[in-house]
């Protein structure tokens, strides 16, 4: 089992950039695959960001983050970031990470129904 924590969010004006990271506790983290959605104010959680377990060879991202968004592990420190450049004010919404056992395959994973562990969220606005 994993727990989830997520920080680095907060209010920034359009065009700047934050790093979210996602710090797991327990074991075997590096055969995790990660994700990262978000959910804005009366919109269901959407998918944003996925990397592969081990080496995180494998990333995918939802189309309207592509080229601004990335999405990187460092497995040493059991954590997984979200590099957010040219941030938007769409871009506002509670950002949650998300894992799922992956041992056997490098595939990423994009749906929420794919992920049994979540964080608990943070906030990121954008302002205009």
């Amino acid at each position: 089992q994993v727990q989830l924590v997520e920080s680095g969010g907060g209010l920034v004006e359009a065009g700047g950039s934050l790093r979210l990271s996602c710090a797991a506790s327990g074991r075997d983290f590096s055969s995790y695959a990660m994700g990262w959605f978000r959910q804005a104010p009366g919109k269901e959680r959407e998918f944003v960001a996925a990397i592969s377990s081990w080496n995180g060879g494998n990333t995918y991202y939802t189309d309207s983050v592509k080229g601004r968004f990335t999405i990187s592990r460092d497995n040493a420190k059991n954590t997984v970031y979200l590099q957010m450049n040219d941030l938007k004010p769409e871009d506002t919404a509670v950002y949650y990470c998300a894992a799922s056992r992956s041992p056997l395959t490098a595939r990423v994973k994009i749906q929420s129904n794919e992920y049994a562990y979540w964080g608990q969220g943070t906030q990121v606005t954008v302002s205009s």
